[in-house]
Parts: C-alpha cells; sequence; structure tokens
C-alpha cells in the first residue's frame, strides 16, 4: 500500500465549450481524490482556454485502483454553476513513478468529448519508521537494563 503525498499542478484547459452564451464563462476546477476536495481560484473571463497555475496535495493510502477526478465549472452570478465537464485521471503511473511531467488528459461530458486539461503530478512516499527501533530508543532516554546496574543491597 502506497501512503505519502500527491501533488497536483493544475496548469490550464484549453477547446473547452463555453457554457455562457453573450460572456466568456469564468471556469474554476474541482478536485477530488479519496474524498478530499479542493477548489481552484476562478479563471474569471478567460473563456474556453483558463490558466490556473495553481498546486494542490492530497493525502495518499493508495491499495489499488485509485483516481483523481477533476470536475470543470463555470462560475455563475446568480444562479447555479454549470458544469462544463470532467476528467478521471488513474494514479497509478504517478504512484509507480513518482512524477508524471504536464499532460493533457481529455475533458468530457455526457460522454462526448469536449476539450482538454493539464496537469502535472508528483507523489511523493510517506517515509516508513520502523517502531521497533523508535521503543528501543525511548527506552534508551529513559534508561533501561543498561541503567539498572544498583540493586536494593547498594541503596
Amino acid at each position: 500500500m502506497a501512503q505519502g503525498t500527491l501533488e497536483v499542478v493544475l496548469v490550464n484547459a484549453k477547446g473547452l465549450e463555453n457554457a455562457d452564451f453573450l460572456n466568456k464563462m469564468d471556469p474554476y476546477v474541482i478536485l477530488n481524490y479519496g474524498g478530499q476536495k479542493h477548489k481552484s481560484k476562478i479563471a474569471s473571463g478567460q473563456g474556453s482556454e483558463p490558466e490556473w497555475n495553481e498546486a494542490f496535495t492530497f493525502d495518499v493510502n493508495y491499495s489499488g485502483g485509485a483516481h483523481l477526478t477533476l470536475k470543470i465549472v463555470d462560475s455563475d452570478f446568480g444562479k447555479e454553476d454549470d458544469c462544463v465537464g470532467e476528467a478521471t485521471i488513474p494514479l497509478e503511473p504517478v504512484l509507480s513513478e513518482g512524477k508524471v511531467p504536464i499532460t493533457s488528459y481529455n475533458v468530457v461530458k455526457d460522454q462526448e468529448f469536449c476539450g482538454q486539461i493539464k496537469l502535472e503530478l508528483s507523489f511523493t512516499h510517506k517515509a516508513h519508521t520502523d517502531h521497533r527501533h523508535d521503543v528501543e530508543a525511548q527506552e534508551e532516554s529513559y534508561g533501561g537494563w543498561g541503567e539498572s546496574h544498583l540493586t536494593g543491597r547498594e541503596k
């Protein structure tokens, strides 16, 4: 089981369908991994080719089949925000390699292609600690058998 920190750099998107009819849309992204969610800043007025250049981190306890989901949403003032599309990114490559350079992933809506989103992914393994070593070090700092050389008669 892989444990550590996943860093996601949300770079930009291209070719998104504009969800606003009169203006350029104001997209943002909701990133979700294992119940942990982050929301990007709103790319105000950037329309179908927004840039974010934001980094997000997630705690990872991976045992197989994990993925990161991205939901691109158009922020609408005074009414409900519109879903522009979604991308699902499998995490196996980054968890095994440690880093995936900037890569474009397809964005879909209603099972149809509707643009691409660029990310850079990196994974840092959590250092494993040997609990036996920790206990031995703790015993040494408090004194142990080596410190108990006095017997009841010498006191």
